[in-house]
């Protein structure tokens, strides 16, 4: 099996995973994200009220900061957002500092953003281990889906036949049935 990425050794990594970290210490602000959104949060002097931030969410960029200083974040998003379902609060934090707490939904739910704003350093997103999420969690369509899934694995597992194979079976069945002059001895399901 080759790979065009060469394998790193486990200092390598340790060094690429270090600098990675260390140019998101560095951001002026943190962030975090689930398959569906993006939290991003930027701590400001404790005496600041809403009136005070200057915050732009679109579609696909976002500009945040404080009124009449240069934006602490600013530059285009890398994928697009649902902008009804993304907002901003402005909340107490530690310190006597306020916490600029920016929440963005992604518009595409199964992908993850190696960075907020496409000008800051990446992270390596082949890297992240999502965390576990309840079945009950997902929308109607795609948990069937993932039930579906974990069904034909199930059957795999055991030996028997997918659903998907389970369903070409009775079909035949039902048109042996349905024409017993045929001879199906050497028939093969595919």
């Amino acid at each position: 099996m080759s790979s065009d990425v060469p394998e790193l050794t486990p200092a390598e990594e340790a060094a690429a995973r270090a600098k990675e970290q260390a140019e998101q210490d560095a951001l002026p602000y943190k962030w975090t994200q689930t398959i569906g959104d993006v939290d991003i949060t930027i701590l400001v002097p404790g005496n600041l009220k809403g009136k005070d931030m200057m915050v732009e969410i679109k579609k696909q960029s976002l500009t945040a900061g404080i009124k009449g200083q240069e934006p602490i974040i600013k530059g285009d998003l890398p994928h697009s957002i649902l902008l009804d379902d993304s907002t901003w609060t402005l909340s107490p934090a530690p310190n006597n500092q306020k916490a600029l707490e920016i929440h963005l939904e992604k518009h595409n739910k199964l992908e993850w953003w190696p960075h907020v704003v496409t000008s800051a350093p990446k992270i390596d997103v082949s890297k992240i281990v999502p965390e576990n999420s309840k079945l009950s969690d997902l929308e109607g369509e795609t948990r069937a889906m993932v039930e579906k899934m974990m069904y034909d694995q199930r059957q795999k597992e055991m030996g028997l036949p997918t659903s998907d194979e389970q369903k070409k079976m009775d079909i035949l069945k039902k048109f042996q049935e349905q024409h017993p002059e045929m001879d199906f001895s050497n028939a093969k399901i595919q």
